[in-house]
């Protein structure tokens, strides 16, 4: 079993680190380890992205998946697989990138809105489906896409999903979620990200709604 379904089982948590700086990434990734999160993504508009996933994955490997987010063109798929980086994230559908993750044999994450994006992007191998933003979608949006979707089929909201809402999304069927600004911002502390992710890991399996 590959360490990002693993993980996936344990705290489905993905830690979205936009602008983490390689100075800081290790403390940060330690942080997220001791709060319960093994799961990092480092979206490639953050300060040298690569340097960071690089490593986050050479320091703590044998305990997190790190892949990158924002990743638009099949050649970012093959610089994050040469940093080290395990799986791809990306804001949108786009079947180059998926067909580029397929021949590296990287998960891939695709961003997706309606349900003909998600069928699409089921049917090309998508490791799991981002449903983002999920601001404009309610949970009630993720149970109905499940009741259609191929069995299986494993959802994440991102955007707008925090401590005080995860439940509600993991009690419809959601497999996790991908967690920003309210998990990690520039400047803040190790510790701050670290309480924040224990409360995260602890709602994300009250699966109440």
């Amino acid at each position: 079993m590959k360490s990002l379904d693993r993980y996936m089982q344990t705290a489905p948590v993905v830690a979205i680190l936009r602008g983490l700086t390689p100075d800081e990434a290790l403390d940060i990734a330690q942080a997220l380890i001791d709060g319960g999160i093994h799961i990092m993504e480092v979206p490639l508009n953050s300060p040298d992205p690569l340097k960071s996933i690089s490593l986050i994955a050479e320091r703590f490997g044998d305990q997190v998946s790190v892949g990158a987010g924002t990743v638009l063109t099949a050649e970012n798929v093959k610089t994050v697989k040469e940093a080290g980086g395990q799986f791809i994230v990306a804001p949108n559908f786009s079947a180059e990138v998926g067909k580029a993750c397929q021949l590296l044999d990287m998960d891939w994450m695709p961003g997706v809105y309606t349900p003909t994006e998600a069928f699409a992007a089921a049917e090309l191998g998508a490791h799991s489906l981002k449903l983002f933003p999920a601001e404009l979608c309610p949970p009630s949006i993720i149970k109905a896409m499940l009741a259609v979707l191929p069995k299986g089929t494993r959802v994440l909201p991102v955007g707008g999903v925090d401590a005080d809402n995860i439940a509600q999304y993991m009690a419809v069927g959601a497999a996790g979620a991908g967690i920003g600004s309210s998990l990690f911002k520039p400047g803040d502390t190790p510790d701050q990200v670290r309480q924040r992710a224990r409360a995260l890991v602890t709602n994300v399996n009250k699966k109440e709604c």
